[in-house]
This record gives structure tokens, C-alpha cells and sequence, in this order.
């Protein structure tokens, strides 16, 4: 029998948990022995490595986050700390390594990859759906999910008074988020990096509905554009002439039960990963797009900034 681990790397998306159960259930399946590592590469430097069964996964697959916890390594990026982490493994016969993070996540296994010759297999987790190579990451679908029941309550409030709710969602270099958003929420601004905007281009437009009655206004916006929603809420009140209010989303997008979306792709994504390991694919990111599941080389991966859908894009132009 062969030993396999798994750990989550940076920011935590709702999809780990059902994919940590899946990766229990499905690597017992395939005789392998699982193992969780806990608090991502901390855990391997630390050695907290534990031997997982299906008791550790019973009941997860509805909660949000990660039971295993999550991290950011610095002491990772110091090659002394991955021969520590490399030793941890070896005690245990541990050869393969499953990652759900992003691709800071995945360039660090590349470098423990070529030092140690630990396979791994990288699964794409981040509510930001920026990782180049997959239209989609684990967690979106939920965050995405959360954002709308958000703007939805908020658009309550906002139809009840004359005024413009400015709604950061998050997305500091990718505008995904906010985009989908808009496109589902029938908000009336939509500002994200990727698109260059003059605020000056909607004060006519937004003046003149004002006349004809309109009584509020929904503006998304990523937190990756040049202004700040304070700024934003701001030109509301000076140039269109409402009063103006700011919603910063923050991490309540990052948490929830994990819809059926995400428990399904948890669950391909883990399959996948584990059959591409024992198919010999040794160093490699289970990518997702229209084709279907594939993989990619981690600098397929990391070595280009992630671009949106024109379509979607074309739509708010």
C-alpha cells in the first residue's frame, strides 16, 4: 500500500472539506493510505502529519472552510525547511502530495518537487478564480453564491431609500468575482481591473434615470480597481447627486456550505487528481475548461496572469 497526503495552502475556500472527504474515501478505494497534513506547508515543517480514516471526514462535506487548516509559509521558501519537510514525509513513506491552493501554493511545489522528488498533484482553490490554465477553481461557485445572497438583502434596504450602495467584492488583481456578479444581480456599475473606466462616461447616463425615477443605484466593484468604494460612494454623492452607502463583502465570501457546484467539482478534482498520480503524471495542476479536466505543467499554470472570459466582458462595455 501506498502512502498519500494531502494539505490546503493559502487562502481557505468552501470545497475543502468535501474534498478532504473525498480524498479519504477515494484513496482508500484505490488501496492507497491516506494522510492529512495540517496547516499547510507549516504542518509539513512541523510534522503534523496524521494518518486520516473515514471517521475524520464523517459529517464535513456540508461545512465551510477547511478541517484540516490552512496557511501561509514563509519558512517554506527557505530550502533548509523543505529538507525538514522532506524528512517528515520519508518517515512516513509518503511519495504523493495533493495541494488545494493558488498558484503561490504551486510554485513551491515545484521547487519541493525538484529537490525531493515528492510527486504532487495541484488542485486549483480560490474564491478569485485567477489561476491561468482552469475556468475553475474550487470555492467560486459558493463564494459566488454568497455574494448574491448578500446584494440581494442589500437591494432590500437599497429599494426602501434613494440611494447608491457601493459593494466591494474581493478579487485584488482579478475582477472575476465582481464581474459575474454584476452580470447575475442586475446592478447598474460594474468596475473591475481589467477594464480601464472613466466615472465622468456614467454621470449623464445615471443623471438622467434619476429623473425619470429611478431610486437607487447597485454598483459592484473589485477591490483591485484604482479607487477605493469609499471614492466610489463619494462620486455618487458629489456627481449624481444620491446619498451613498459602502458594503465591504470581505471574508463572509470565503465561508458557507458549499453548494452542490463546488461538492461535485471537490469531488472530480480529487479523482482526478489521484488517478494522474498513479498514472505517473508527477508534477502537474488538474485544470478544468470546456474540454473537461486536464492537466497542466505548474509553469503552464503560473507563468501567465489569468485573462477573463471576453464574452463576459464584452457584456459590460
Amino acid at each position: 500500500m501506498s502512502n498519500i497526503a494531502i494539505l490546503c495552502s493559502g487562502g481557505d475556500v468552501s470545497g475543502m472539506n468535501p474534498a478532504l472527504k473525498q480524498f479519504v474515501e477515494y484513496s482508500l478505494q484505490k488501496n492507497l493510505k491516506p494522510y492529512f497534513v495540517y496547516d499547510g506547508y507549516e504542518g509539513l515543517i512541523d510534522n503534523n502529519i496524521k494518518a486520516a480514516s473515514y471517521c475524520d471526514v464523517s459529517g464535513i462535506i456540508t461545512r465551510g472552510g477547511t478541517k484540516i487548516g490552512s496557511a501561509r509559509s514563509k519558512r517554506f521558501m527557505e530550502k533548509k525547511y523543505r529538507q525538514i519537510a522532506k524528512k517528515n514525509l520519508d518517515k512516513l513513506n509518503i511519495n504523493m502530495l495533493i495541494v488545494l491552493g493558488g498558484d503561490g501554493s504551486f510554485r513551491g511545489l515545484d521547487i519541493f518537487y525538484k529537490e525531493s522528488g515528492i510527486k504532487f498533484c495541484g488542485i486549483p482553490s480560490t474564491i478569485d478564480n485567477d489561476i491561468n490554465g482552469t475556468d475553475y477553481c474550487l470555492g467560486v461557485d459558493t463564494a459566488l453564491n454568497i455574494i448574491k445572497t448578500s446584494i440581494d438583502a442589500i437591494r432590500d434596504t437599497a429599494s426602501s431609500f434613494k440611494r447608491a450602495f457601493v459593494i466591494e467584492t474581493m478579487g485584488r488583481d482579478c475582477g472575476y468575482l465582481a464581474l459575474v456578479t454584476h452580470l447575475t444581480s442586475g446592478s447598474e456599475l460594474c468596475l473591475i481591473p481589467e477594464i480601464a473606466y472613466d466615472l465622468r462616461e456614467y454621470e449623464q447616463k445615471f443623471k438622467k434615470e434619476m429623473n425619470n425615477g429611478r431610486r437607487y443605484f447597485i454598483a459592484i466593484i473589485s477591490e483591485g480597481i484604482k479607487e477605493n468604494s469609499q471614492e466610489i460612494a463619494t462620486w455618487f454623492q458629489e456627481k449624481i447627486g444620491i446619498e451613498s452607502r459602502v458594503s465591504i463583502l470581505g471574508h463572509i465570501q470565503r465561508g458557507g456550505n458549499p453548494t452542490v457546484k463546488d461538492r461535485l467539482m471537490a469531488y472530480k478534482f480529487v479523482v482526478n487528481a489521484i488517478d494522474g498520480l498513479l498514472e505517473d503524471k508527477h508534477e502537474s495542476v488538474i485544470c478544468y475548461d470546456r474540454f473537461g479536466f486536464n492537466f497542466k505543467s505548474i509553469e503552464e499554470v503560473t507563468s501567465k496572469k489569468k485573462t477573463l472570459d471576453k464574452e463576459l466582458l464584452s457584456y459590460i462595455k
